[in-house]
């Protein structure tokens, strides 16, 4: 089969990169560039970034004007351009949204996606209403699966007929490592060197994931500790995430940054650091995971699941019983964004959050506050080990 990666509709920084890589290492065997606000000149310097030799394994939904210039080979035709180029002569796709359409496909087509034909990932709530079953009478080599393809279905989508895959919302998303995920660590500290103790105890005991948390610090002090940090995240190949201050992710190197409720929403977010960058969101309740997932988010902090002094303004307390229910909304919901319960944690709380269908903890105070914390965060990962579950 083959794949086609269609563009992150936001430009970002280290795209040009990011798509190169794609077509070198074999993610995809096409890339789609889809910008539809996108002015040409940017558009321009987006294809002037992507090596010569790469650009005949483009296809321009705009800008057509550009394909000449570059050299681009293929277009894809849609509402905004109905038509290809006089003369052209490369490839050309279209996008179809029903059974009706696929099987009246014109063969000036080299290829065509139809969509959804799962749950849409990058547009949240656009599900399809047609079965694979529908559409295999008309399926060949020129159709290719979009919407909601993931690793998991291809198998399937193979086996039906399908000629390929284009992916759009699975590829455009942060790497979460879910082992590194289930144990989190809050800096915690009135100092730089308090902060940088407690992360290198952590990761000492085995911690993979660490937020750099200074909320009353100044923007140059959290920087500071920031760099040191990150180098340190960096030795012991942990995730490094900055909390709130998203113009230091970039600087700092930092795998994300973790945004609570009052501070810059997702939407900003993302438009600042591009789709490659880590973000989470605090949540209280349902709606606030609903929220997250919508704003694109890629994990929720979900508490406080008891009081803690850790925390300034705490949110109303959600205990045992809080988490079950959200989570179980979430799952009723279709809502998969990772959650880590947060507050007032203990290592004794580990099996009974196991079963309420959260996927990590994060800790600060009650591993810090231990006479040995090197080894009490060990003792929190084998605890997880042993009460590890398929929803933990």
């Amino acid at each position: 089969m083959k794949t086609v990666v269609i563009s992150y509709p936001d430009f970002f920084h280290g795209e040009a990169e990011a798509i190169s890589a794609m077509l070198v290492d074999g993610t995809a065997d096409r890339v789609h560039l889809r910008k539809p606000l996108s002015s040409e000149a940017d558009m321009a310097r987006l294809i002037a970034g992507i090596p010569v030799g790469l650009h005949q394994r483009l296809t321009l939904h705009d800008h057509f004007g550009l394909a000449g210039k570059f050299a681009v080979g293929g277009l894809h035709l849609n509402s905004r351009n109905p038509r290809p180029l006089s003369g052209w002569n490369g490839l050309l796709s279209c996008s179809l949204h029903s059974p009706d359409e696929l099987k009246c496909l014109s063969p000036e087509f080299d290829y065509a996606f139809i969509s959804p034909v799962y749950p849409s990932i990058s547009k949240p709530g656009y599900r399809p209403d047609f079965t694979i079953e529908d559409l295999q009478p008309w399926l060949d080599s020129r159709i290719y699966a979009l919407g909601g393809v993931t690793a998991d279905r291809m198998p399937e989508i193979e086996a039906a007929g399908f000629g390929g895959v284009a992916l759009l919302g699975a590829i455009w998303k942060a790497k979460v490592d879910m082992h590194s995920f289930r144990l989190q660590f809050i800096s915690h500290g009135d100092s730089a060197q308090a902060q940088l103790a407690g992360m290198r105890a952590v990761l000492q005991g085995g911690c993979r994931w660490v937020q750099l948390r200074m909320k009353d610090a100044a923007l140059e002090q959290v920087a500071a500790v920031g760099r040191e940090a990150a180098a340190l995240c960096r030795s012991y190949g942990a995730t490094f995430i900055v909390d709130d201050h998203v113009e230091l992710a970039d600087e700092l190197g930092a795998d994300g940054v973790h945004l609570g409720r009052n501070d810059m929403p997702v939407e900003e977010a993302r438009r600042i650091l591009g789709p490659m960058k880590i973000i989470g969101a605090t949540a209280n309740e349902f709606a606030d995971i609903n929220k997250a997932c919508m704003a694109g988010a890629d994990y929720v902090g979900l508490g406080p699941y008891r009081f803690t002094t850790t925390k300034k303004n705490l949110s109303p307390v959600l205990g045992l019983d809080g988490y079950r229910l959200i989570t179980e909304q979430c799952v009723r919901s279709g809502i998969r964004l990772p959650i880590v319960a947060i507050g007032g944690i203990t290592a004794a709380d580990l099996p009974l959050l196991a079963s309420a269908g959260v996927q990590g903890v994060a800790a600060s105070g009650a591993i810090l506050r231990a006479s040995d914390p090197v080894a009490e965060c060990s003792e929190w990962i084998g605890q997880q080990e042993k009460f590890n579950t398929t929803k933990y």
